[in-house]
């Protein structure tokens, strides 16, 4: 105890010597003798306010008979702990065998064991957990006093039987056991020495006397606060304190080890995975434990060393058919292999055998998944279970294993579960706008690097590019139409100002602020310059607006322009904003409508084989996609040919919607489309220190990125003019074989009207490290049902 406890001074040695297994006490020579007597356990500490000494003497004895007798062959734990310097003078065969305090008969070593077990909680205990349960103790009798001093009764709601659970170190075991202390204080006698001393006076406590009042006094910050206020020094403590406690090493290490898998890191780094093989090992009295990732294919199996360190071993899915990992996964349930050496299918379990192992026990982690999955799974028409994984508890001994192993196991299914899958779920959130068709890929690495191990690069190769583009003609100079149309207005407005108040007086200052304003509006009505937006609000706001609080007061008539003028700016953009506002939103209507055009055609076309596809909005949008094998395993040709001509017919949708946008809000902006051929594949990888999900790499591949940016630019080499026309399907490619795969295509898009049986046909104008495209034009066709009967002619592609 500290300091503050050290006031219950009595001097217990005085009375005796107690033996700590029988409770027999020994007086010295000025002690009457004793008769033996029962003493029920309830009577522990008896009445030691006694006048006599010997009296006092025989309830100790009694007392401490009662609780040896109780003791023999329980496995609760009592213990009897003197309250001036929280000490032991009595512990029952239980507690006395797991300190390792034996027995004997020899006085000499019943004088050594009674010295143990005076500092067996300074030998056992840390002095964190001494001082829990001091601290309990102290709580304790701060109820006691509340209690029998103002008639304040807490149990209730704090919970009179509160326990502190310690790590108790034991010669018998090589980790600490975990042991649950209640603290019983019920036969302690608490006697104020100056009954007219209130510590708590300017506290009134006797209006917390009834239960309902009491409730206030039940926080922890308050309880603190009231045992700081005790005057211990006042109080006389009379009888033992005892310890009640309880074995709970299993169910804390089956707590810390759920606790060590649900935390943020992952569980198979070196240092964690080492953490809960030394809780498992412990838990399952077992030589090792392992996982078996099994998500994905290769299967790979993890395992501390004897160095530590953690070893990786990959093998085959197919590999695992008929082992008992494979039966585990089918049954659903904890698999008990009692000699594994007898029964063993595959590479894996014969690595294991060959390392020792007789005695296996398999703890499968199985979700509910959509779709066909790719690890250990059984299925059923209405569900699709898959195991993500595996641990395994292995043993040189066969038959090690028994029911309460099984049992225990149970209990660590459902956080083994989340830790798997969390790793990889909470990783993932570093990867933004992943796509579906490649997140596969994503989670395998993020797998990888859980695992500890070192990056690797996310590459997929050969696949064969799709691009095309729906781009608003002619945006640019839109949008400058409507910033010229904003200012000029915002301007006038100012003006009228200006000569509002130059209407009223005649100031030389104010005049020139006119014809700035003037001038600047000439200024605008020529041109508008990239930066004219805003250099020309932040002249308003700094040469005019500042003016207008004393502008208000020259005139009624300078006011009510100022008042039109604040009204006019009175939006989020604090300026004239309404040609910009119906551009802005004809631009968004434009995009938002292609946007959900294309998906619907995405949605088809995924159908056809799942690929990777990246849209990008701005002035239109522009479509990217990548599809083959390195996606999809069992991409084809048929594959590739069925996403051109759904590409092909999805931008031909998007012409028909640009033509109806156009008609519906009258609008002069207008919409071109291309499609960019290209047979060679490419190359992409992710680059973690980019923005984009995916960069080609390789120069071939860089070529074909520089095509794609400008190509919407392109001209005709024979007359100058811009490749692509709105309401028209242009198609960029590069050799005669692409035209004759796309010549087909166009033929289906006629036949079924999307398109213009007439071809225009031409090359493109060189640009930088861009030559030798050429291009085919169509017009698109109304929907169907407005068809007009049009003279359809065809025509034949330039010769090479």
């Amino acid at each position: 105890m500290n300091d503050s406890t050290s006031i219950f001074n009595r001097d217990i040695d005085s009375y005796g010597e107690i033996d700590p297994l029988s409770g027999e006490i020994s007086p010295t020579a000025n002690q009457e003798s004793l008769s033996d007597e029962d003493a029920l356990w309830q009577s522990l500490s008896g009445d030691l306010s006694a006048s006599s000494e010997g009296e006092k003497i025989r309830i100790w004895k009694n007392n401490l008979d009662s609780l040896s007798r109780l003791g023999r062959g329980t496995k609760l734990l009592i213990a009897a702990v003197e309250p001036q310097n929280f000490t032991l003078c009595y512990g029952n065969p239980a507690l006395c065998q797991l300190a390792g305090i034996q027995p004997s008969l020899d006085q000499q070593s019943q004088d050594d064991r009674q010295m143990l077990l005076h500092h067996l909680l300074q030998e056992h205990l840390s002095e964190g957990d001494r001082q829990g349960l001091e601290q309990l103790y102290r709580r304790q009798v701060l109820l006691r006093i509340l209690g029998d001093r103002y008639g304040i009764d807490l149990k209730s709601q704090l919970g009179w039987d509160e326990p502190a659970i310690v790590s108790f170190h034991s010669p018998h075991y090589s980790e600490p056991r975990m042991i649950e202390f209640w603290v019983n204080v019920a036969g302690l006698k608490i006697i104020p020495l100056d009954p007219a001393q209130d510590e708590f006076a300017d506290l009134r406590l006797e209006q917390h006397s009834g239960p309902e009042n009491s409730e206030s006094l039940t926080d922890l910050s308050t309880l603190e606060s009231l045992e700081q206020r005790v005057c211990w020094e006042n109080y006389r403590v009379e009888g033992l304190v005892l310890l009640e406690g309880v074995d709970v090493t299993i169910r804390e290490t089956i707590r810390q080890i759920s606790r060590l898998l649900i935390s943020t890191h992952s569980i198979l780094r070196p240092d964690r995975f080492r953490q809960i093989n030394q809780h498992l090992k412990s838990l399952f009295r077992c030589d090792n434990s392992f996982i078996l990732s099994t998500e994905r294919d290769p299967v790979r199996l993890f395992v501390e060393t004897a160095s530590r360190n953690l070893s990786v071993t990959s093998y085959a899915l197919d590999s695992l058919q008929g082992s008992h990992f494979l039966q585990a996964a089918e049954a659903n349930r904890i698999w008990n292999v009692t000699d594994l050496s007898a029964d063993w299918t595959g590479e894996c379990e014969k690595q294991l055998v060959e390392g020792g192992v007789r005695s296996l026990l398999l703890i499968p982690l199985v979700v509910q998944v959509s779709g066909n999955g790719s690890g250990l799974a059984r299925r059923s028409p209405s569900q699709s279970q898959q195991m993500v994984g595996l641990v395994g508890l292995t043993k040189t001994n066969p038959h090690h294993f028994h029911p309460i192993d099984i049992r225990r196991g149970e209990e660590l299914i459902a956080p083994f579960t989340v830790a798997l899958r969390q790793i990889v779920q909470q990783q993932l959130t570093q990867f933004t706008n992943i796509h579906p068709s490649v997140e596969w890929r994503f989670i395998q690495e993020l797998e990888r690097r859980s695992w500890g191990l070192p990056p690797e690069a996310i590459v997929f190769a050969e696949l064969y590019p799709l691009y095309g583009i729906s781009d608003i003609r002619g945006s640019s100079d839109e949008r400058n139409r409507a910033i010229e149309a904003d200012l000029i207005e915002q301007f006038h407005l100012g003006l009228a100002v200006v000569e509002a108040v130059c209407a009223e007086e005649k100031q030389s200052f104010v005049e020139q602020l006119r014809l700035d304003l003037l001038e600047r509006i000439e200024a605008i009505q020529r041109g508008v310059t990239v930066d004219a937006e805003v250099t020309a609000i932040e002249y308003l706001k700094e040469h005019l607006e500042g003016y207008f609080d004393y502008f208000c007061n020259s005139s009624p008539l300078a006011a009510e322009a100022v008042a039109t003028y604040r009204a006019a700016c009175d939006n989020e953009h604090e300026c004239v904003y309404v040609a910009r506002s119906r551009y802005d939103e004809t631009v968004n209507q434009i995009n938002a409508r292609l946007r959900d055009t294309w998906e619907i055609w995405q949605e088809k076309m995924q159908k056809i084989i799942p690929h990777y596809c990246d849209v990008e909005c701005s002035d239109g949008i522009d479509h990217m996609i990548y599809a083959g094998s390195a996606i999809n395993p069992s991409f084809s040709r048929f594959h590739l040919h069925s996403l051109r001509y759904e590409q092909l017919r999805a931008v031909c949708d998007c012409a028909r919607v640009a033509l109806r946008i156009q008609a519906d809000y009258q609008t002069t902006l207008e919409v071109t489309h291309l499609v960019l051929v290209q047979d060679c594949t490419v190359d992409i990888f992710h680059d973690e220190k980019t923005e984009r999900l995916f960069d080609v790499r390789g120069t071939r591949d860089t070529r074909y990125e520089i095509v794609k940016k400008r190509i919407d630019k392109g001209v005709e080499a024979q007359t100058g003019d811009r490749i692509t026309r709105p309401g028209m399907l242009t198609v960029v490619y590069a050799t005669n074989k692409e035209w004759e795969e796309y010549e087909q295509y166009l033929r289906y898009l006629a036949r079924e009207g999307w398109v213009a049986e007439r071809i225009d046909f031409g090359t493109v104008e060189p640009q930088p490290g861009v030559s030798g495209l050429k291009f085919a034009r169509v017009r698109v066709l109304p929907a169907p049902s407005s068809v007009p009967d049009l003279a359809l002619n065809s025509a034949q592609p330039p010769g090479e």
